[in-house]
């Protein structure tokens, strides 16, 4: 079988169900199961998506739905197929053991029915199944045990985050809250790399994914990455996060870390990114106050037991690229973005295939030159922090 790459995110939330039932209170409206599907199909160019959430009842609905009038199918290797992307089904959990801070989990399931069953068993240990990323009312270890034991996927969120993380808000070492043989991958998240992953020697021997934890359409794809798969399907996503006959991660594509909303520590007084030193202060070094968001590099290197060698990638990992979002161009507003997608397909098309003088006779020689920079990761950008996004510097 001809093993070739595929794009693909795997965290991508669901606002409202098609009853306009709320999941993900933080999310749009605008994503429903089927208007995600529908995003990165057509307009995205994503080969595989994570949609999160798939354990509500209400959304379980939706996807029957659409089963059962053909729209979609499930696929004999796991997913469900539109168009020409595969859904996976996820869910994020939130847990929090004794003595620590919550995390968030992934949980990913092959088929629909492995799911419902999935929501069967959280039912009895959360008070609402319906909801996005609630809490889970047993230890780490037995939602862990419980994913694994029922052929799921299993992958610790957005690891660093300040809010809501394996490293951001729980422990400072993974093995404190899970069984380290039993973790599939870890996600990245917006503000860190795999360099800066590099500085935690238990991280080493884990495939790294980058997704884009989308709150709305517009950030489907924001973060991705290119896997070698024979096709997309839940069998062939699991050979690849174990690196198993050939298929594998061949890149990560996300934001540089600069751009991430909690890079560095914050100050909420001074509405201001606190020093770019190595390490951010206790304090605010310009007004003094303590009341600041501690960043991810900063987190990363209170943590790290490499504090004196420094970050170690091993040769194996695969590269990361840093992606900048179309919607972070400079002048690429609304109405030129729908003449590219119209004159070229798909976002995936526009950030990776579309030669410089076919953009700039769409778009102009700015938008073109804008493009072409964040390929090469020749783009200034402007540091984030305190929840608020780094930008890409104008000219």
């Amino acid at each position: 079988m001809t093993l070739r790459p595929f794009y693909a995110d795997l965290h991508i939330h669901i606002g409202r169900t098609e009853e306009g039932k709320a999941v993900k209170i933080s999310a749009s409206d605008q994503l429903t199961f089927y208007n995600i599907a529908h995003e990165a199909s057509s307009r995205k160019g994503m080969d595989m998506i994570g949609i999160i959430d798939c354990q509500s009842p209400s959304v379980q609905k939706d996807i029957r739905h659409y089963l059962e009038r053909g729209e979609m199918e499930e696929l004999p290797g796991g997913g469900i197929r539109y168009h020409r992307s595969t859904v996976i089904l996820g869910s994020e959990i939130e847990v929090r053991d004794p003595g620590m801070g919550p995390a968030h989990l992934l949980a990913y399931m092959p088929t629909l029915e492995a799911m419902e069953a999935f929501t069967g068993w959280l039912d009895k240990h959360m008070k609402n199944v319906g909801l996005s990323s609630q809490r889970i009312y047993v230890p780490a270890r037995v939602l862990q045990e419980e994913v694994l034991g029922r052929g799921g996927l299993f992958v610790p969120a957005h690891i660093f985050t300040p809010h809501k993380s394996v490293y951001g808000s729980s422990s400072s070492r993974m093995e404190h809250l899970l069984e380290l043989d039993g973790i599939d991958a870890v996600e990245l998240g917006l503000s860190a790399d795999s360099q800066m992953a590099g500085y935690l020697s238990e991280l080493d021997r884990y495939t790294f994914l980058t997704n884009s934890d989308a709150h709305s359409l517009a950030k489907i794809g924001r973060e991705y990455n290119k896997l070698q798969l024979a096709e997309p399907s839940f069998a062939e996503l699991r050979q690849a996060l174990a690196g198993k006959n050939g298929r594998g991660v061949l890149a990560n594509y996300g934001l540089n870390p600069r751009l991430g909303k909690y890079h560095r520590t914050y100050c909420s007084v001074c509405n201001a990114v606190a020093g770019e030193g190595e390490l951010a202060p206790e304090r605010c070094p310009d007004c003094g106050s303590a009341k600041i968001v501690r960043g991810v590099m900063d987190r990363i290197l209170d943590i790290s037991d490499r504090k004196e060698t420094g970050p170690f990638v091993p040769q194996n990992r695969p590269p990361y690229y840093y992606q900048v979002p179309l919607e972070y161009i400079p002048g690429l507003g609304p109405k030129k973005l729908d003449a590219l997608l119209a004159e070229y397909g798909t976002e995936m098309n526009l950030l990776h295939r579309v030669a410089r003088e076919d953009l700039e006779r769409t778009a102009g020689p700015d938008i073109a030159d804008f493009i072409m920079k964040a390929r090469e990761d020749k783009l200034v950008l402007e540091v984030g922090g305190g929840g608020k996004y780094g930008k890409v510097a104008g000219k």
